[in-house]
């Protein structure tokens, strides 16, 4: 099983960080939860992926949720730093717009 734990030190640490920033743009749960709450069931995640007492097939199904919850995460970050550029290059002026119907749809 440690094979698997080194699977997913690589994926979280390297290659999940691009794709999360390509995901394809499919609603879902965890895109709908509230951030922390898919940060915490993404810890839980890794949690049971670092026990190393799963057989494969759960073990697969779970690290693809995390994919799913880090990819979710990933957007909102995404999201939140567009946010605060947006505000930073407002200098003095604090704008707000609205969402455009398609980010509406997606937060």
């Amino acid at each position: 099983m440690r094979s698997i734990h080194a699977l997913v030190t690589f994926a979280f640490r390297w290659g999940m960080v691009e794709n999360m920033r390509n995901s394809k743009g499919r609603s879902n749960p965890e895109e709908e939860a509230p951030f922390e709450d898919v940060m915490e069931r993404l810890q839980a995640v890794v949690e049971q992926l670092e026990e190393g007492d799963l057989p494969l097939e759960k073990s697969l199904a779970i690290f693809e949720e995390g994919v799913r919850l880090s990819r979710a995460g990933a957007k909102r970050l995404d999201e939140a730093e567009r946010r605060v550029e947006e505000l930073l290059a407002a200098g003095d002026e604090l704008q707000t717009s609205p969402l455009e119907e398609s980010e509406a749809g997606e937060a």
